[in-house]
């Protein structure tokens, strides 16, 4: 099944590949191993695969398009990232772990939301992807650049002038931060919003302002983080999962579990309700994991095709304040 994404004619999986982890997100991940996980991606009938130059300072984008070289183009879409420019430092010393990449620091990132900011990231992305077009570019991060303004001022302008000429198939912005989305939400024309950990089994602020913003206007949205790091990624959550990147505090903790209960009681895993949840909002396009290794995409995809939990599980999630009541469940 795909979405298409906004007014564009650019169409995206219901499941989609994040390949941030094939970019040595916080680990080394030999080449073999990234490309049979993108390989592992395509054989689940993953069609829509998200990269950024962020990822590894340009290794994600370089093993990405090496892995889907020589596959019918029209087949997939990628969707890549502007906001940070990669700048060559051959003469860095040491890693980007500070940054969460296992790379050698021989690139920096600076950002430039110019109008020949955003062009010449798209370049060098299609440069390191080995495509002749990029499906769907995201204004990264806005809220972190230095000037968020310019962002509205001078990035979404570009990104739209080249969306009429036909060079971008589509144009977003991806975000974790729920002020950021909403306003992208309400006062542009964007097709896509990439929502990061903000629309979960374990929280969905997004259900306030953005889901609603983007139903009402055609936007589409690309759900990632649906695991809130690792949290809910397992059948019982214990402190020894991330949450945010981080250590999961208590009552964060303490509400995971209590879904997870919930879950068992009702025959299912906490993973496959995670992502059932996560897609059945109907501004919900695609559900993006990432993954690292093939074993990890195919679990996914195996919890993602699983029929959808019984009502009684999201009945009893909601009459203990486990769920908001007010959020859609799979039918």
């Amino acid at each position: 099944m795909t979405h298409l994404l906004g007014g564009s004619a650019v169409a995206v999986s219901a499941l989609g590949f994040g390949a941030a982890s094939i970019g040595n997100l916080y680990r080394a991940v030999p080449d073999e191993q990234a490309a049979a996980t993108v390989e592992a991606a395509w054989q689940a009938g993953i069609r829509y695969f998200d990269t950024a130059p962020h990822y590894g300072l340009g290794l994600s984008e370089q093993r990405l398009g090496q892995a889907l070289a020589g596959r019918p183009r029209e087949q997939y879409a990628v969707s890549t990232k502007v906001g940070r420019i990669l700048v060559d430092e051959p003469d860095g010393v040491g890693d980007d772990l500070a940054n969460g990449f296992a790379v050698p620091a021989t690139r920096r990132r600076v950002w430039d939301y110019t109008a020949d900011g955003v062009r010449r990231s798209i370049e060098h992305s299609l440069t390191r992807l080995g495509l002749d077009r990029i499906d769907l570019v995201l204004m990264h991060d806005p809220e972190e650049s230095p000037d968020p303004d310019q962002v509205l001022r001078e990035a979404y302008p570009a990104l739209a002038a080249l969306r009429a000429e036909g060079a971008v198939g589509a144009i977003g912005v991806g975000s974790k931060d729920p002020a950021t989305l909403a306003r992208f939400a309400t006062r542009t024309d964007v097709d896509a919003l990439m929502v990061a950990g903000r629309y979960t089994l374990l929280e969905q602020p997004a259900l306030d302002d953005i889901l609603p913003a983007c139903a009402a206007r055609g936007i589409a949205v690309l759900n990632v983080g649906v695991f809130n790091s690792g949290l809910l990624a397992v059948e019982w959550p214990d402190e020894s999962r991330p949450y945010e990147y981080g250590t999961a505090p208590a009552g964060v903790l303490a509400r995971a579990q209590g879904i997870a209960t919930a879950c068992r009681r009702h025959g299912v895993t906490l993973p496959q309700a995670a992502l059932a949840f996560a897609a059945a909002h109907p501004a919900v396009a695609s559900i993006v994991v990432g993954a690292g290794k093939p074993d990890h995409v195919d679990r996914s995809a195996a919890w993602f095709a699983l029929p959808a939990p019984p009502p009684q599980l999201w009945a009893e999630l909601v009459e203990t304040g486990l769920l908001r009541p007010d959020a859609p469940v799979p039918a």
